[in-house]
């Protein structure tokens, strides 16, 4: 997904805003730098028996993404067309690649839903770096044979 912009396998933070912008600079094909990054982190993970000597994990990953506001140019049109293609990109491949298993359980115990895919949490305009940014959080839940 060469549109998406800069990702990163881990939340970032510095505290010099110039240099954090940096990492989340991306390049259009007009040569253009844009402000478009994401990065990715497990922010839960659960149990579960599946049998006495097979279990199961569930990590809940959240995905967070960044694009710099433009009206003009229709940026928030283009942040949710990279939100879909996201959510295409794992819809096509639920395994990613054969990282993970594909969902055994129904969440019956569970305080969630029984979700596949990615789903948006949260969507709208954020300060990031200095700048007005449309902001999105992402959740996908994977599954792991213990």
């Amino acid at each position: 997904m060469p549109a998406i912009g800069r990702v990163h396998d881990r939340e970032r933070y510095l505290a010099d805003e110039t240099a954090l912008r940096a990492l989340f600079l991306h390049e259009l094909p007009d040569h253009a730098l844009q402000l478009r990054g994401w990065w990715l982190r497990r922010a839960q993970t659960s149990e579960h028996a599946l049998n006495a000597v097979r279990g199961v994990a569930i990590d809940t990953w959240t995905l967070r993404g960044y694009l710099a506001f433009d009206d003009a140019a229709g940026s928030e049109l283009a942040f949710d067309a990279l939100i879909e293609a996201i959510r295409d990109a794992v819809r096509a491949d639920p395994t990613l690649g054969g990282a993970c298993a594909l969902s055994p359980l129904k969440d019956e115990d569970e305080d969630t839903e029984d979700t596949d895919g990615v789903q948006v949490a949260e969507v709208g305009l954020v300060d990031f770096c200095g700048l007005k940014c449309h902001g999105a959080t992402l959740r996908l839940r994977t599954w792991r044979y213990l």
